[in-house]
């Protein structure tokens, strides 16, 4: 009895799938992929076009040149040595992680108020919560810079991060996450002698992660943008933050020059593009609010 060997087998497969008519060999619903690839080249273009103008002189910026040019250097000099970038972004950082940090969790603690407490009134206070998250903060950014002016902290860190530490978002999904969490668990915490904050931190935060890297996601890209808010309250060059950095690079040497702007634009889009990259299972995650999650 003749044997077939798997090379044989493989070759004939190989003949088999050239001589299928190519409708049959394209994948299922092409067009869908067609049209994706095409979005993503076109949503790209942007940026990669930026890349580009980050490397270039006026003159190349200006001739139109869509190659990598001969500026690169100098407009890394004008970017971290002659506009300081760096001291800005440091600033920013902090601030970020200030204001994510904080605000999650305030988020947690007010989650946990609304499902696991009982109080007066707590429906109504918590309708005033979601009321909040249709009052943008431009609303509120008079009051709010009234007040810092009160407490004489211009040019400070907790003018930039106090003001943001509470968040409508937050509370609404931790208390939507915490209320899909079986109550059962709660009478066993509470019959083994914890105390809420044990509850919280040894049981809740635990089963929480992708909700808190979620929040960290928005929260992180949300204060990373902040333009308005630190403009009005900040005067001192040494305390700014990046976004309102940004515009010193745009006139240099009487002139506007691209390449430091696009470089120091795409320099600070990288930070948000990375915390994301590192916490996109948890963000994808984090807003599936099932009890099964």
């Amino acid at each position: 009895m003749s044997s077939v060997s798997p090379t044989t087998i493989h070759g004939q497969a190989g003949v088999a799938s050239r001589n299928r008519p190519l409708r049959t060999r394209l994948p299922k619903r092409w067009y869908a992929h067609l049209i994706l690839i095409g979005a993503c080249l076109l949503s790209g273009i942007p940026l990669f076009y930026a890349l580009l103008v980050s490397t270039q002189t006026n003159a190349e910026v200006f001739r139109y040149q869509f190659t990598p040019g001969s500026g690169l250097l100098e407009n890394w000099d004008v970017v971290f040595y002659e506009r300081h970038l760096h001291t800005y972004m440091i600033n920013s950082v902090i601030m970020t992680l200030g204001i994510t940090i904080i605000k999650t969790i305030f988020s947690l603690l007010s989650g946990l108020a609304f499902v696991y407490f009982r109080f007066p009134g707590k429906w109504i206070v918590f309708g005033f919560v979601l009321i909040t998250l249709m009052m943008p903060t431009e609303v509120l950014i008079i009051a709010l810079f009234r007040f810092i002016n009160d407490l004489e902290w211009q040019n400070t860190f907790l003018a930039l991060i106090v003001p943001f530490t509470a968040s409508a978002t937050g509370t609404f999904l931790f208390r939507q996450h915490f209320a899909s969490i079986p109550p059962e668990l709660s009478e066993a915490a509470q019959l083994d002698g914890a105390n809420p904050l044990q509850f919280l931190f040894r049981v809740l935060v635990p089963m929480s992660w992708n909700t808190i890297g979620a929040l960290a996601v928005v929260q992180t890209i949300y204060a990373w943008n902040m333009y308005l808010w630190p403009n009005m309250i900040i005067s001192d060059p040494s305390m700014q933050t990046i976004q309102v950095g940004i515009g010193t690079l745009r006139l240099g040497g009487g002139s506007l020059r691209f390449g430091p702007l696009m470089l120091a634009a795409v320099i600070v889009s990288l930070p948000p593009v990375i915390v994301f990259i590192l916490l996109q299972k948890q963000f994808m995650s984090g807003f599936t609010l099932t009890r099964d999650k």
